[in-house]
């Protein structure tokens, strides 16, 4: 039986997605073969398809994913052949029964943890780590503080409310109903903000009695720009690290000063796991925090590996709550 994986032969919607046969071969030096589990799910991926982010064409999808080590090419130490393993990794090619890939950003997922589990959470769960963690404003955050997070009914941002709550912060989040809003709140928000009927930054204001948050995490881009520099308290940070309803227009640098001496940030997850070492050490975070049940990582959504389209479709449309996963 061949094996599988999602291509696209030129940009576009959902439709331009195909699966095809394909021959994996053997790892090189520095590479692995995994065979794939479950598979994740992320924005990013409709960049990639959309060519919001470009790739050189015919071009394969998907970020993360979870499974077992096939075989390891020369060079590689960190993991071995039965190996139970997952990844959030550059380049894209997660869609698919079974790839070779760079071994860098490949961890060894603990026994604790199920695959379709390690599908759904490290690019997420990465993403989450390095925010919360290593994206910090002026003198960092303490147990007590405000931070505003969008999106917070999404796959990255359940995660994000949950970490917050473990570290004691105050997060106030933001999505775009009321059920939503509700599920944010269940999963250790402190407060939530219905962006479609409400003033998210006015409502900001009110909570934390004027002031405004320390740090505003962003992965919704144009729609949101305006108003989460409204929401800064002086000094405050702006990291935004997404852009799901289209990218912040040009703006002037002279905004951040009347904001208050405000900072923006453009992170990437891939940054923070450029090497081997950085990887793990943030991995080994992430799984603590998963085998602890301090974070628990929800996936609502199943999709055979065949049913792509459809997921990029409720991926696009925001029907998804939580994490999905696609099974080869």
């Amino acid at each position: 039986m061949s094996d599988k994986a999602v291509v696209i032969e030129a940009p576009g919607g959902p439709e331009q997605l195909k699966l095809v046969d394909v021959e994996v071969g053997a790892p090189g030096p520095g590479e692995i073969r995994i065979r794939h589990a479950a598979c994740g799910l992320n924005y990013i991926d409709v960049y990639h398809r959309n060519g919001s982010y470009p790739l050189p064409l015919p071009a394969r999808l998907g970020m993360e994913g979870a499974g077992v080590v096939e075989a390891v090419g020369e060079g590689v130490t960190h993991l071995k052949p039965g190996d139970r393993a997952a990844y959030a990794s550059q380049p894209p090619g997660a869609y698919a029964t079974a790839r070779v890939m760079p071994a860098k950003c490949v961890l060894k997922l603990p026994d604790a943890i199920d695959f379709e589990t390690g599908a759904a959470m490290m690019l997420k769960g990465l993403t989450v780590q390095y925010l919360l963690r290593k994206t910090l404003p002026q003198g960092g955050l303490q147990a007590g503080d405000f931070v505003l997070f969008h999106a917070a009914a999404g796959g990255v941002g359940l995660i994000a409310c949950q970490w917050a709550r473990a570290l004691g912060l105050q997060l106030i989040a933001t999505a775009g109903s009321a059920d939503k809003c509700q599920l944010a709140l269940e999963h250790g928000a402190t407060h939530a903000i219905n962006y479609r009927s409400e003033d998210f930054a006015a409502r900001v204001r009110d909570i934390t009695g004027g002031r405004g948050v320390k740090v505003v995490y962003d992965s919704v881009g144009a729609d949101t720009w305006e108003g989460s520099l409204n929401c800064l308290a002086p000094f405050g940070l702006l990291a935004s690290f997404g852009s799901a309803s289209g990218p912040v227009p040009p703006f002037s640098v002279g905004t951040l000063a009347a904001k208050g001496s405000v900072y923006v940030t453009r992170p990437t997850l891939f940054t923070h796991i450029a090497t081997q070492q950085a990887t793990q050490a943030m991995g080994d975070e992430l799984f603590a925090m998963v085998a602890s049940g301090q974070v628990k990582i929800r996936i609502d959504q199943r999709y055979a590996l065949a049913d792509v389209a459809q997921a990029h479709r409720d991926l696009e449309a925001r029907r998804l709550l939580g994490s999905a996963v696609l099974l080869p």
